[in-house]
C-alpha cells in the first residue's frame, strides 16, 4: 500500500512541478539578464539613486540601455565568463577529483571502507563533514557532494540524498565551524569599523562567534541528518536510475596494493606540506606565524587539495596499470572535464546576469531601501533580531556574496542596534545564520549549476525544481533552528564567544 504524502512532501511536489515547468537553466539566466537590462533602465528614468551606507557616496541605479551600459555588454562579456570566481575553481578541483574517479581509485576506496560504516552513521558524516569543510572556503562545495553522491550510490541509497546532504552543510552550514576559518575574519572586520561608527573604541574579533559557531556545528549535523533520512530520502524513494561509474566496478587487478600506496603517498604529501607550514617563518602562513584566520596556506588551499588528488589518483593508476603514461593522465582529466560541458556553458549565462546585476546597483539600492524600511518598523527585542534575520535570508536571494551584503547591511544595522544596547558580535551572528541558510536556494547562488551538473549525471530529467525541492527542506529547518538556538544563547545568557554577550 503506498504511503500518503503529508502536506509537506505535497509542497515540495508542487515546488518541483513548477519549478521544473521552468526553461532550461541557460535559457532561464539568459532571459533574467534581459530582464535585469530592462528594469535598470525603467529605475535610471526616475533618476533613482541610493546613499552607500559605508561609503557615504551616492550610488545611481546605471541604466544598462544607455551608451555606457551597452559598451559594458559588450566589453565585459568575455571577462564577465572567465573572470566568474567558480568557474576556475571548480574545473581545476576536477582535474585532481575526476582523475582519481576516472582510474578506479574513489569506486574502490568507498566499496572498500565506507561500505561497511552504519547508514545512520553515513548520513550524519556526510552533514559534518560538509559544515566543518568551509575551512577550504568555497571548495568544499565542490568537492563535497559528488563524493557523498558516489557513496549513497555504492551502498544502495539514492545518489541525490547523499548530494543533497553534502551541499546541505557545505552550503546551508557555511557559517558554522569547530575551528576560526576566513569567515570569522572578513566579517569581524567589516563589524567593527560599522561599531566604530558609535563607538572608536569597539573591537569586533574572530572568536567573538565562536562558541555559537561550535554549538551551531553538532546541532545542524542532528538537523541535517534528520532531515535527509526522515524527508528526503522518503521522497527520492528507490534509486532507478542508470548505473552510474559501471566501468571502474569491476575488482581491478592489485587493487588493494594500489589504494595502500595511494593512501602512503597521500601521507607522505600532507607530511611534507604539513612541515612547510610549521617551519619557522614559513612562507605559507600569516604575519603571526598561524594559518587561521588567514594564511596563504588557507589562500592557496585549492591547488593544495589538487595535488592531493593529483599525486593519490597517479599512484593507484600506475599500480592497477590504468596509467602507462603521461599521456593516460591528461587523457582522464581531459574526460573528467568533457563531463563538466553543461555547466561551463550555463556559466556563461549565469556570469553575464550577476554582471548585469552588480554593475547596475540594483543590489545595492534594494538592500539600502530594504533596511531602512525594517528600521522604520517599531520593533523591539527579539521581535526586531529575528525581522532582520528574514530580511537578510530574503535579501540573499538578490546578493549572494556575504562579505558584500555585511559591508551594506552593517553600517545600518550595527550602530543602529548598539543604540538598543546590542553587541555588534551578537548582531553579526544574526546576520551570519541568515546569510548562510538560504545560500542553497538563491538562483544567484553560483554553485548551483555545479550541482544541478552533478545530479544530472544520475538523474537526466533533474532541473531546477528538482533542485529547488531537495534544497528547501534544508534551508527551513536550519533557518528554524538556528533562529531557536539563538534564542536560546540570548535567552540563557550563554556567550556567543569568549566574554560576548547579547547585550553591551
Amino acid at each position: 500500500m503506498k504511503k500518503k504524502k503529508g502536506f509537506f512532501q505535497k509542497f515540495l511536489d508542487v515546488v518541483e512541478k513548477v519549478g521544473n515547468k521552468l526553461p532550461d537553466p541557460f535559457v532561464l539566466f539568459i532571459g533574467l539578464a534581459v530582464f535585469m537590462i530592462i528594469l535598470s533602465w525603467i529605475f535610471s528614468l526616475f533618476n533613482a539613486s541610493v546613499i552607500h551606507p559605508g561609503s557615504g557616496e551616492e550610488v545611481p541605479i546605471k541604466s544598462l540601455l544607455s551608451g555606457e551600459g551597452l559598451e559594458f555588454i559588450l566589453t565585459s562579456m568575455l571577462d564577465n565568463f572567465t573572470g566568474f570566481a567558480p568557474l576556475g575553481l571548480v574545473l581545476v578541483m576536477m582535474l585532481g577529483i575526476g582523475l582519481a574517479e576516472k582510474v578506479g581509485l574513489l569506486d574502490y576506496a568507498i566499496r572498500k571502507t565506507i561500505l561497511k560504516s552504519p547508514p545512520f552513521l553515513l548520513t550524519y558524516t556526510v552533514v559534518f563533514v560538509g559544515i566543518m569543510g568551509n575551512l577550504a572556503s568555497d571548495a568544499a562545495v565542490v568537492l563535497i557532494p559528488p563524493l557523498a553522491a558516489l557513496v549513497f550510490y555504492k551502498v544502495g541509497r539514492h545518489p541525490l540524498a547523499g548530494l543533497s546532504a553534502g551541499f546541505a552543510g557545505a552550503g546551508a552550514g557555511f557559517t558554522a565551524n569547530l575551528f576560526i576559518a576566513g569567515t570569522d575574519a572578513l566579517l569581524a572586520g567589516i563589524s567593527t569599523e560599522a561599531a566604530r561608527i558609535v563607538d572608536e573604541t569597539m573591537i569586533v574579533t574572530p572568536v567573538d562567534n565562536w562558541y555559537f559557531n561550535i554549538v551551531s556545528v553538532f546541532v545542524l549535523t542532528i538537523v541535517g541528518g534528520l532531515v535527509t533520512t526522515r524527508f528526503i530520502e522518503p521522497r527520492l524513494g528507490e534509486y532507478k536510475g542508470d548505473s552510474v561509474e559501471e566501468e571502474n566496478a569491476e575488482e581491478l587487478p592489485n587493487a588493494g596494493k594500489g589504494l595502500l600506496y595511494a593512501v602512503i603517498a597521500g601521507l607522505i604529501y600532507i607530511a611534507i606540506v604539513a612541515i612547510a607550514v610549521f617551519i619557522p617563518n614559513s612562507p605559507l602562513t600569516n604575519e603571526e606565524g598561524g594559518i587561521i584566520p588567514s594564511s596563504p596556506f588557507l589562500d592557496g588551499i585549492v591547488p593544495l587539495v589538487l595535488f592531493l588528488f593529483i599525486i593519490v589518483g597517479v599512484t593507484f593508476g600506475i599500480t592497477v596499470g590504468k596509467i602507462k603514461s603521461g599521456k593516460d593522465v591528461s587523457n582522464y582529466m581531459a574526460e573528467s572535464i568533457k563531463d563538466m560541458a553543461s555547466y561551463i556553458v550555463l556559466v556563461f549565462a549565469i556570469a553575464q546576469f550577476t554582471a548585469y546585476f552588480n554593475w547596475s546597483n540594483l543590489g545595492t539600492w534594494l538592500a539600502v531601501n530594504g533596511a531602512e524600511f525594517l528600521t522604520s518598523v517599531n520593533f523591539t527585542g527579539m521581535g526586531l533580531i529575528i525581522g532582520y534575520i528574514i530580511f537578510t535570508a530574503m535579501l540573499n536571494f538578490l546578493i549572494t556574496s556575504g562579505s558584500a551584503k555585511w559591508a551594506i547591511e552593517a553600517p545600518i544595522f550595527v550602530p543602529m542596534f548598539m543604540q538598543l544596547g546590542y553587541h555588534p558580535a551578537f548582531t553579526q551572528a544574526a546576520y551570519r545564520i541568515a546569510d548562510s541558510s538560504t545560500n542553497i536556494v538563491t538562483p544567484l547562488f553560483p554553485y548551483l549549476v555545479i550541482i544541478l551538473a552533478f545530479m544530472q549525471r544520475y538523474d537526466k530529467k533533474a532541473s531546477i525544481g528538482t533542485y529547488i525541492s531537495l534544497m528547501l527542506p534544508y534551508t527551513i529547518t536550519f533557518l528554524i533552528t538556528w533562529i531557536i538556538l539563538i534564542l536560546v544563547f540570548y535567552f540563557t545568557g550563554i556567550p556567543f564567544g569568549p566574554g560576548i554577550h547579547p547585550h553591551l
